[in-house]
């Protein structure tokens, strides 16, 4: 990737840049699944985590589990959540605009003094589409989503992972980013578009 395709990964639709990395462990807890299940989700984390260089953990000291997944139904199910709505500020509002746009999924991020990421909230209403992903695909895929702050667009055209054989694996490219992201040397978050071009150059040392 060069310089240009690393920036666009983390520009938002209105122009804006946005980059923030998780600036503590994540430690995860999910909602709504059988045991097996929670397995491969959490090998997923783990995995994603391992390529960062990322801490996974058992707590967090401040929020217990900052890294929660709700696996459901029907978006509504999300308003019965007890003090769900106290850590995703204007849940009812969201859960409207959610329903009204028949998504299947959604992703809200929680954020230190630092910009970094201090929780993550992920979302999934399990109809037919995201029904029919293997359960090692749909953990991916989320799992990496929700390792950066990436743009609303980065994956609308293009998922992370690719298919390798019968295999699915993150897209090499994006790995790279993600490594080159949680390089102690830069910064937790940022709002200017020249961190594309550290996070470019990381790239190429690491090649």
């Amino acid at each position: 990737m060069d310089v240009t395709d690393v920036e666009q990964l983390f520009t938002r639709a209105d122009g804006s840049f946005a980059f923030a990395r998780w600036g503590r462990g994540i430690a995860p807890v999910v909602f709504g699944v059988e045991d097996e299940t929670l397995g491969v989700i959490k090998g997923a984390i783990d995995a994603v985590c391992r390529l960062a260089g990322h801490e996974m953990t058992d707590g967090d000291a401040e929020l217990g589990s900052n890294f929660m997944w709700f696996f459901f139904r029907d978006w509504d199910e999300l308003l019965e959540v007890p003090r769900l709505g106290d850590m995703v500020p204007d849940l009812e509002p969201l859960v409207g605009r959610l329903k009204d746009a028949d998504a299947n999924q959604y992703r809200a991020f929680r954020f230190d003094d630092a910009g970094a990421i201090k929780a993550c909230f992920v979302f999934l209403r399990m109809d037919d589409s995201l029904s029919a992903l293997p359960a090692d695909t749909l953990a991916l895929s989320q799992a990496t989503q929700s390792m950066l702050l990436w743009s609303d667009t980065a994956f609308k055209t293009q998922s992370p992972l690719a298919l390798v054989g019968e295999t699915t694996v993150l897209r090499p490219e994006i790995g790279q980013v993600i490594a080159a992201a949680y390089d102690p040397i830069l910064p937790v978050s940022s709002q200017d578009p020249t961190h594309a071009l550290r996070m470019s150059a990381r790239i190429g040392v690491m090649q």
